[in-house]
């Protein structure tokens, strides 16, 4: 499993669910800790239609940005309660260490500039926090004396380092469509514009690094078995959304989102014949 930023989050929460039970578990990990972090009180709603609304009227309203060192670390806060009530860390630091599984986490150095990947037993509330830590809503997360980004500006995913368990394929869950139809012009759609292609970009280099490989064993280049052809295929997730949905936690919205996503991971199976 691997991720960034909410999808790391996925992932941690699946690799979780799979060392202590089963699919089912996992599943069920992924539902309630999506169900906790909805807004369902009256304020929490309030304040999640404000910030999607802020987004919304950038276009006629000129808005000043909001500097999260300004602001309590409430929503930092809040989320890394959630994952503590869904994941048992010290359990982790155990099952990580013995676990064949694979869990691997981005982020990046704020100061140096180096990219970070968790890896196992290294994965914390922590580094989920710090892979998810959007400059523009969250501080840095501080870990080991280093501060940390979100995973977006790193590898988002990472997938290169999949390649040391020797897998026959890889697959990715793509949620930000690599072509749009059209030129965006308003200041929402040029800011998704811009966030698609800085997180398609790490990704297309982590994929054309394992091509390049596969080009090299198809071709017979390698004199011996260390490298194998590894299969990469896609589960896209196209949905037309806009750059304020990323803010967006209405309950009935998540459960949309999340039905679509069985909905793409179905077809993607039935192609496969599975």
């Amino acid at each position: 499993m691997s991720g960034t930023s909410g999808g790391a989050i996925c992932a941690a929460l699946t690799w979780y669910g799979l060392l202590t039970g089963s699919e089912n578990k996992a599943i069920d990990l992924l539902n309630a800790f999506w169900r906790d972090n909805a807004a369902d009180t009256f304020w929490d709603i309030w304040l999640n239609d404000t910030m999607v609304l802020s987004e919304k009227v950038r276009d006629f309203v000129s808005l000043p940005q909001v500097n999260p060192y300004s602001f309590s670390t409430y929503g930092q806060d809040h989320l890394k309660g959630l994952l503590n009530k869904h994941i048992n860390f010290e359990k982790t630091k155990t099952l990580g260490k013995t676990s064949d599984r694979m869990l691997l986490v981005a982020a990046v150095d704020v100061l140096s500039g180096q990219f970070n990947v968790f890896k196992n037993d290294e994965v914390s509330a922590e580094s989920l926090l710090a892979s998810a830590a959007i400059p523009t809503l969250f501080r840095a997360v501080k870990i080991g004396g280093k501060v940390y980004w979100d995973g977006l500006f790193s590898q988002n995913p990472p997938v290169r380092e999949l390649t040391e368990t020797s897998p026959d394929e890889i697959w990715v869950i793509q949620i930000n469509p690599p072509r749009r139809k059209k030129e965006p012009t308003s200041i929402e759609e040029i800011q998704d514009r811009r966030n698609e292609l800085a997180g398609n970009l790490s990704l297309e280099q982590e994929i054309y690094f394992i091509r390049k490989i596969n080009e090299f064993v198809n071709n017979k280049s390698f004199s011996n078995d260390k490298y194998k052809h590894i299969e990469v295929r896609r589960i896209p997730m196209l949905r037309d959304l806009n750059y304020s949905t990323k803010l967006e936690r209405r309950l009935e919205f998540i459960r949309d989102l999340i039905a679509y996503g069985e909905h793409q991971a179905e077809d993607f199976l039935k192609g496969l014949g599975l």
